[in-house]
């Protein structure tokens, strides 16, 4: 990836800011998912200064997240975001939840996807061919969830897309969402990342495709931050995808239109926003 910073007249004349997608936890929200915490957990108050600058500047904030519809919807209020993106692209939510676009709503048979999975036995076939590297991501798993199913420990994810196809379930896709900076005793893993299991075709990607073809919205216009690889591959749909310090390992994939902050958490968060609207 490019060193953001290296980088920033070009993005200026090539961007024109029209909205800001960010990921929750890991990018915006520093350790413990506090607005306030450094990497190393200390106060900062450079995140909510950021998202105020792009208040000032009328450009959207967009939550762009894996968290539930509710949970998102409640930071969105929070953070004053009109319209948010939950559960890994499955929820697309324009002006609060006046219009809820559901991405997976391809899908047949009754309920929802999460109930479509549960049905399949796809998610205790992964359980079962990474035992002790994968587990439901507790309490946060039990939620109610309508389109994805949520688990953390370490994986390839080319071998879990085989495990998934051969046993009939290529419509399922296991997505990386971000390191978790933890560690749990039941994982015998090196590093603890955040997973989500859902339909195939659901993706950060094709929700910011969605939400900024309903917003009238130009590629050039947009801009992502985020931490992940989820995160990354939105990049072909927009001008830039800003990844923060503490994800730059969790991308593998191609880097065009990907750059990196110097900045961790919420503080490369800052980074990228100051330095694309000049303040």
């Amino acid at each position: 990836m490019k060193r953001l910073s290296e980088h920033i007249p070009d993005l200026r004349r090539g961007l024109s800011l029209g909205a800001v997608y960010t990921d929750l936890d890991g990018t915006l929200f520093g350790p413990g998912s506090s607005l306030f915490a450094d990497a190393d957990g200390r106060v900062t108050t450079r995140a909510a200064e950021a998202v105020a600058a792009l208040h000032r500047a009328s450009v959207p904030l967009v939550p762009l997240s894996g968290r539930t519809r509710l949970q998102v919807r409640e930071v969105s209020r929070i953070l004053g975001a009109r319209d948010f993106v939950a559960e890994m692209g499955g929820l697309v939510c324009l002006d609060g939840e006046a219009e809820v676009i559901r991405t997976a709503s391809h899908l047949a048979g009754a309920g929802t996807p999460v109930d479509a999975m549960a049905r399949s036995g796809a998610a205790g076939l992964l359980l079962e061919a990474f035992a002790g590297r994968l587990e439901p991501h507790a309490p946060w798993a039990f939620e109610p969830r309508e389109v994805s199913m949520l688990f953390r420990g370490q994986v390839d994810l080319d071998e879990a897309r085989r495990v998934l196809d051969e046993a009939g379930h290529g419509w399922l896709a296991l997505r990386d969402n971000g390191v978790i900076p933890r560690r749990f005793p039941g994982l015998e893993v090196a590093e603890v990342h955040a997973y989500h299991l859902l339909p195939a075709r659901v993706s950060k990607a094709a929700a910011v495709a969605e939400h900024s073809r309903r917003r009238g919205l130009t590629r050039e216009a947009c801009l992502v931050i985020g931490d992940s690889e989820a995160d990354a591959e939105v990049a072909p749909r927009v001008g830039a995808v800003c990844i923060v310090a503490n994800g730059a390992s969790s991308v593998s994939g191609p880097a065009d239109g990907v750059y990196v902050t110097d900045g961790a958490y919420g503080e490369g968060f800052a980074e990228a926003v100051q330095a694309l609207l000049g303040v």
